[in-house]
């Protein structure tokens, strides 16, 4: 049987029998880390995330919870140990019309620390792919791997990752003001129980920082509790909008439809201290440069929908 993305809610329900069957599939079996958990790799996350916690360096060192993935990565080549099944859920999924791909969310859990020198192995298994959902992006089905990892063959934590497979929603482009056309619709942030006081200052135009009430400590992006010691406690403090570019990419493919590459995406310092990725605007893509100041600015990007972006300055 064939099916695409426009069918019937009949067809819709025999085609999700389909991509059932491959839930409690093998996406991995024993795969292995291309690198034991290592100094060098601790270091540079704690320098890209801004994160200074006294328990990631020195002799005792662990690594940070959050790279639990990052030892499982099997770079451009890949991982051997890859099985069929996902190939072929891939191409079932595809051959419907359903070719684009956007990661949604992930949710770790950890069992123990890592500790430099740890050898890490792991098997994936497709866990669930739902039945045909609509969002604003498009219509298709969400997909979650979950990954169980292990250090010396003892678990150590689980890594789901879910993405949508989806047709892109065709939009009709906005009429401007003398009748010049805009692009489509941006794609729309996700917006959780923890992130949800982030967008509501975004909608004040205010960029609100996290802040531990126990140490004081500030983070960003949002999260659930302190990355330093752990309190669930916080409250926010605004961010006054000066900045500085510490790192960034000037982006000229995949192209996606509601962008217009190139156009340079920077990992900016505020300065309070905390970094976030965002555009740059107010100087070509190939002006931006390391340590050029940037000033906070709020974007409309349509009727609805307003981001935190940064003017930077040639001068």
């Amino acid at each position: 049987m064939t099916a695409d993305a426009t069918g019937t809610a009949e067809e819709a329900a025999r085609f999700h029998a389909l991509l059932a069957a491959f839930e409690g599939q093998p996406a991995a079996v024993a795969g292995r880390g291309k690198d034991a958990v290592n100094e060098p790799m601790i270091r540079h996350w704690c320098e890209a995330m801004g994160d200074t916690n006294p328990a990631y360096t020195g002799p005792d060192a662990i690594a940070p919870p959050t790279m639990l993935q990052a030892w499982t990565m099997g770079g451009l080549s890949g991982h051997s140990e890859r099985s069929s099944a996902q190939d072929e859920l891939f191409a079932l999924l595809n051959g419907a019309g359903f070719t684009s791909v956007v990661a949604t969310d992930c949710e770790q859990e950890y069992l123990r620390p890592l500790r430099p020198g740890d050898t890490i192995t792991f098997d994936a298994v497709i866990e669930s792919v739902s039945p045909r959902k609509t969002t604003k992006l498009g219509t298709g089905h969400f997909v979650t791997t979950r990954m169980d990892v292990r250090a010396g063959g003892e678990p150590v934590g689980t890594h789901r990752f879910r993405i949508l497979k989806y047709a892109p929603a065709q939009r009709l482009a906005k009429p401007e003001p003398g009748g010049k056309k805009t692009g489509v619709q941006r794609p729309r942030p996700v917006v959780n129980r923890d992130n949800q006081g982030f967008w509501a200052g975004v909608r004040d135009h205010r960029l609100l920082i996290q802040r531990c009430t126990s140490c004081t400590t500030l983070r960003f992006p949002w999260l659930p509790g302190c990355n330093t010691c752990a309190s669930p406690d916080w409250d926010t403090v605004e961010a006054c909008g000066d900045g500085t570019v510490f790192s960034y990419v000037v982006m000229h493919h995949p192209p996606f439809p509601a962008f217009d590459p190139p156009y340079a995406v920077a990992l900016v310092e505020l300065a309070e201290g905390v970094r976030m990725i965002s555009n740059i605007t107010g100087v070509p893509y190939d002006k931006v440069r390391i340590g050029m100041p940037v000033r906070l600015e709020f974007q409309r990007v349509d009727d609805d929908l307003d981001f935190p972006v940064f003017r930077g300055s040639e001068g």
